[in-house]
């Protein structure tokens, strides 16, 4: 009734569940003092036909999807043009549109939350032993993902994937950062005013650039950290790696994230059809 998620509603069931499973444990002998007591006793009330679990295969928000690959370049590709169409009327915004483009890039490389994004300073960058080529942007440490109820936000540290990304940071916090004119301000992105960016500002220049190139407006920005969940599983990545980049306690949160192109598909059975035929030409033979 209250428009809950149903990840919300799972979480809410396991609760009950777990309660129920206390009251009824023979260890407390809870059950027979209350049977005692009032002559009747607890039972467990969660159960698989009439919890979230069994009731629904899909619990992702239908009105979400990541984006397409061509979607996406044609997305980055206008914040890029934004930034030259600004910088050639010498007006004001020509930072703020590269730095909005340069967030939506890292939103993207590193599969972040517009809030955690918002919320990045610029020592949350660090070297990866791992990956010494990518200097001091090997791995980003994310201090305010999304907090459980009554939990503190859930720290991470995310494995730099794309050097791409790296790529347009590094040019970002060397040439554009500076123009802000407050470089001892500890965020990363920075407003004319010389505060820290806040996410309504993202959401504002997100829907101002997908509504000019015509994108549907079911992509948001949480559309970009679907999206490198998905285009990382397209292109091979392990799905464990995935899901503790992302910061998902659960596999199946992940798999909600996770929404394959035809293409990929088409691909992944041309393969398993090729294997299947290998097999049985291999019987046939050994026959």
């Amino acid at each position: 009734e209250k428009g809950l998620a149903h990840s919300t509603l799972r979480s809410y069931q396991l609760t009950v569940r777990l309660f129920c499973d206390f009251l009824i444990s023979p260890a407390y002998e809870w059950a027979a003092e209350c049977e005692k007591r009032f002559g009747t006793h607890p039972v467990q009330i969660c159960h698989e036909w009439n919890t979230v679990q069994h009731l629904t295969d899909y619990e992702g928000q239908g009105e979400r999807r990541p984006f397409t690959r061509e979607e996406l370049q044609k997305f980055f590709d206008y914040c890029d043009d934004r930034i030259d169409v600004a910088a050639r009327s010498r007006r004001k915004g020509a930072l703020a549109a590269y730095r909005d483009a340069t967030l939506f890039k890292v939103l993207y490389g590193w599969g972040l939350r517009r809030t955690e994004g918002c919320k990045l300073d610029l020592v949350d960058f660090h070297r990866n032993a791992s990956a010494p080529e990518l200097g001091r942007y090997g791995m980003l440490q994310v201090r305010w993902g999304k907090a459980t109820k009554g939990s503190p936000p859930r720290r991470r540290n995310v494995a730099t994937v794309m050097p791409w990304a790296v790529e347009a940071v590094e040019d970002y916090v060397a040439n554009i950062r500076p123009r802000f004119g407050v470089p001892d301000h500890p965020a990363l992105w920075l407003t004319e005013r010389g505060g820290r960016l806040q996410p309504r500002e993202v959401n504002d220049r997100f829907t101002t650039y997908r509504d000019a190139i015509g994108l549907p407006p079911e992509l948001t920005p949480h559309s970009l950290r679907h999206s490198h969940v998905t285009h990382q599983i397209e292109d091979g990545v392990d799905p464990k790696f995935v899901q503790d980049q992302v910061g998902h306690r659960y596999a199946s949160t992940t798999a909600i994230y996770t929404a394959v192109s035809g293409d990929f598909m088409n691909t992944m059975m041309r393969k398993a059809l090729d294997r299947a035929f290998e097999r049985d030409a291999d019987l046939g033979d050994t026959g």
